[in-house]
Protein backbone atom coordinates (compact mmCIF):
# COMPACT_ATOMS: atom_id res chain seq x y z
CA UNK A 1 0.00 0.00 0.00
CA UNK A 2 1.15 3.63 -0.86
CA UNK A 3 2.04 5.50 1.89
CA UNK A 4 0.08 8.42 1.24
CA UNK A 5 -3.32 5.63 1.10
CA UNK A 6 -2.09 4.43 4.04
CA UNK A 7 -1.77 8.20 5.74
CA UNK A 8 -5.64 8.75 4.34
CA UNK A 9 -6.70 5.63 6.01
CA UNK A 10 -5.05 6.84 9.27
CA UNK A 11 -6.47 10.45 9.31
CA UNK A 12 -9.87 9.24 8.40
CA UNK A 13 -10.30 6.74 11.30
CA UNK A 14 -8.88 8.87 13.40
CA UNK A 15 -11.72 11.87 12.59
CA UNK A 16 -14.24 10.02 14.33
CA UNK A 17 -14.75 7.92 17.38
CA UNK A 18 -16.85 5.35 15.94
CA UNK A 19 -15.06 4.95 11.51
CA UNK A 20 -17.81 2.64 8.87
CA UNK A 21 -15.43 2.13 5.59
CA UNK A 22 -18.64 0.94 3.83
CA UNK A 23 -20.60 0.65 0.78
CA UNK A 24 -22.76 3.59 -0.04
CA UNK A 25 -23.36 5.83 3.08
CA UNK A 26 -25.76 6.00 6.39
CA UNK A 27 -28.06 7.32 4.65
CA UNK A 28 -28.00 5.01 1.38
CA UNK A 29 -25.99 2.05 2.03
CA UNK A 30 -25.21 0.03 -1.53
CA UNK A 31 -25.15 -3.81 0.02
CA UNK A 32 -26.82 -5.76 2.84
CA UNK A 33 -23.98 -6.33 4.77
CA UNK A 34 -22.96 -2.38 5.14
CA UNK A 35 -27.16 -1.87 5.80
CA UNK A 36 -27.04 -4.09 8.61
CA UNK A 37 -24.21 -2.08 10.46
CA UNK A 38 -25.81 0.98 10.25
CA UNK A 39 -28.89 -0.20 11.00
CA UNK A 40 -27.24 -2.22 14.27
CA UNK A 41 -25.56 1.32 15.18
CA UNK A 42 -28.40 3.27 14.53
CA UNK A 43 -30.61 1.43 16.57
CA UNK A 44 -27.80 1.88 19.53
CA UNK A 45 -28.33 5.89 19.13
CA UNK A 46 -24.90 6.06 18.19
CA UNK A 47 -23.66 8.51 16.43
CA UNK A 48 -20.91 7.61 13.51
CA UNK A 49 -18.98 8.44 10.25
CA UNK A 50 -19.05 6.62 7.13
CA UNK A 51 -16.51 6.71 4.22
CA UNK A 52 -17.85 5.02 0.76
CA UNK A 53 -14.97 3.00 -0.90
CA UNK A 54 -17.21 3.01 -3.90
CA UNK A 55 -16.32 6.47 -4.29
CA UNK A 56 -12.41 6.09 -3.93
CA UNK A 57 -10.90 2.51 -5.54
CA UNK A 58 -7.12 3.29 -3.31
CA UNK A 59 -9.27 3.38 -0.03
CA UNK A 60 -11.21 0.35 -1.06
CA UNK A 61 -8.22 -2.03 -1.18
CA UNK A 62 -5.86 -0.13 1.23
CA UNK A 63 -8.35 -0.65 4.23
CA UNK A 64 -8.43 -4.61 3.16
CA UNK A 65 -4.61 -4.13 3.74
CA UNK A 66 -4.45 -1.68 6.37
CA UNK A 67 -6.92 -4.11 8.84
CA UNK A 68 -5.19 -7.18 7.16
CA UNK A 69 -9.43 -8.33 6.52
CA UNK A 70 -10.72 -8.95 3.21
CA UNK A 71 -14.31 -7.66 3.41
CA UNK A 72 -15.94 -4.45 4.01
CA UNK A 73 -17.51 -3.03 5.50
CA UNK A 74 -14.93 -2.17 8.66
CA UNK A 75 -15.91 -0.85 12.04
CA UNK A 76 -13.31 0.83 13.60
CA UNK A 77 -13.73 2.54 17.23
CA UNK A 78 -11.23 5.05 18.87
CA UNK A 79 -8.73 3.81 15.84
CA UNK A 80 -9.17 0.13 16.67
CA UNK A 81 -10.37 -2.44 14.25
CA UNK A 82 -13.50 -3.94 15.49
CA UNK A 83 -14.84 -6.25 12.53
CA UNK A 84 -17.43 -6.39 9.79
CA UNK A 85 -20.85 -7.17 9.68
CA UNK A 86 -21.36 -10.75 11.06
CA UNK A 87 -18.45 -9.80 13.98
CA UNK A 88 -21.27 -6.69 14.59
CA UNK A 89 -24.18 -8.80 14.58
CA UNK A 90 -22.42 -11.06 17.01
CA UNK A 91 -21.45 -8.74 19.33
CA UNK A 92 -24.97 -6.67 19.04
CA UNK A 93 -26.75 -10.05 19.95
CA UNK A 94 -24.63 -10.98 22.88
CA UNK A 95 -24.85 -7.22 24.33
CA UNK A 96 -21.37 -7.18 24.03
CA UNK A 97 -20.75 -4.43 21.80
CA UNK A 98 -22.90 -2.10 23.66
CA UNK A 99 -20.92 -2.52 26.50
CA UNK A 100 -17.54 -2.03 24.42
CA UNK A 101 -18.78 1.18 22.65
CA UNK A 102 -19.93 2.55 25.61
CA UNK A 103 -16.66 2.08 27.22
CA UNK A 104 -14.60 2.97 24.31
CA UNK A 105 -16.66 6.50 23.97
CA UNK A 106 -16.55 6.69 27.61
CA UNK A 107 -12.97 7.07 27.88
Amino acid sequence: MESNTRARIEALIKESPIMVFMKGTKLMPQCGFSNNVVQILNSLGLSFDTFDVLSDEEIRQGIKEFSDWPTIPQVYVKGEFIGGSDILIEMYNSGELREKLEIALAS
